[in-house]
């Protein structure tokens, strides 16, 4: 602990530095739960959007053997019939945490021979586009989590900051002025008091 001052000056310093600290931790105690708070509907959304991409996949699981057969699902030159060219997303803010915000996915489809293919490879895309685009969404909401991880550690660090080390400490140095002070008064007082008697006793 750095060595304080003994004065007035610094005891009023203190004291306002306690009535800011103070003044300042129910903020930081309501950004903390409320961070918490959107951690947990982002989990909840997290968990969703995997229940979605697995609900997906069990209904194209009846084509994957004929994808990997025939080879369908790309054009001449090998290429993917199907991929992700572009994900969408817009700008949120929560407790004051800029966060990204899924708007959509946009695909490319490869030209593809409509009588020659197979007659499923069109409800094949359709899922497929729905599973790339909730893995998209996915991702985008994973950073959602990275993010307000991070801010909430660094709320919960300023908060036990406040809570355990600034206001104790600050408290303990205004006792510590304060008695200091009120001694240094009291000999003051004491000191008048002895001088006035040597004032008022007659001389020998």
């Amino acid at each position: 602990m750095a060595k304080i001052k003994l004065t007035k000056h610094e005891l009023k310093k203190k004291k306002d530095a306690l009535k800011m600290y103070r003044r300042y931790l129910p903020t930081l105690q309501l950004k903390k739960q409320q961070l918490q708070m959107e951690i947990r509907g982002v989990e909840a959304r997290l968990s969703q959007l995997l229940v979605i991409k697995t609900d997906l996949e069990s209904k194209l699981s009846s084509w994957i053997a004929l994808f990997s057969d025939s080879g369908s699902l790309r054009d001449e030159q090998r290429h993917p019939l199907l991929e992700i060219v572009a994900i969408s997303t817009s700008e949120g803010n929560i407790a004051g945490v800029n966060i990204p915000v899924f708007v959509k996915a946009e695909f490319r489809i490869q030209p593809y021979d409509f009588f020659s293919s197979p007659l499923w490879i069109d409800k094949a895309l359709e899922i497929m586009k729905l599973i790339l685009s909730v893995s998209a969404e996915f991702s985008v909401v994973e950073r959602q989590k990275e993010l307000l991880s991070i801010e909430l550690r660094t709320t919960t660090q300023r908060v036990n900051l406040f809570e355990k080390v600034k206001i104790p400490e600050t408290i303990g140095e205004i006792k510590k002025i304060g008695i200091y002070l009120g001694d240094q008064q009291t000999a003051q007082v004491v000191r008048g008091k002895i001088s006035k008697k040597k004032v008022e006793e007659p001389s020998a």
